[in-house]
Formats: C-alpha cells, structure tokens, sequence
C-alpha cells in the first residue's frame, strides 16, 4: 500500500462483515452491520503532544461510526485519529 498517513492518523483494513441469515433469507450489503474491528495497514508518526503507540499489524476495536472511508487500488480502508480506536486485541 502507497499510502502514509499524517500525524495522529491511521489506516485500518476493516474485517469483512459476516453474512447473516434468516431462515433462509440472505440479508443484502445494505443491512449489514458495520464491521467494529480490523487490522492497522499504516500509521503516522503521532503528534508533540499524543505519542503514537499503534503499529501496523494490531487487531483493533473502533467505534461504529469512526473514520472516514477511503479506497485505494480497488480496496476499501478506513482513515482515522488514534483516539478513534477504541482497544488493540490480543
């Protein structure tokens, strides 16, 4: 990936939504439920006053509603502050 993000920011790969069922029903994309965790791809540097303690490879929790979607040679990632994620896993 070609991409560095900038001070407090990082790249995250969102895991893919899990396809859910109803009785036979498949739900469509739309009414999937967001994905909340996914893996770091890229990290800035932090900033003078928030050091950045993320590194690329961490599981990570974020909040349902955090970031901002990007995509990038045909991927769809997701850009956001540090102190959008919420908790490294494992």
């Amino acid at each position: 990936m070609n991409i560095r993000p900038l001070a407090d920011r990082v790249v995250i790969l969102p895991a893919p939504a899990e396809e859910k069922t109803i009785g036979g029903i498949i739900i469509p994309d739309t009414a999937k439920e967001k994905p909340l965790k996914g893996e770091v791809k890229a990290v800035g540097n932090g900033t003078k006053d928030e050091e950045m303690i993320l590194k690329v490879g961490d599981q990570v929790l974020y909040g349902k509603y955090a970031g901002t979607e990007i995509e990038l040679d045909g991927t769809k990632y997701l850009i956001m502050r540090q102190s959008d994620v919420l908790a490294v896993l494992g």
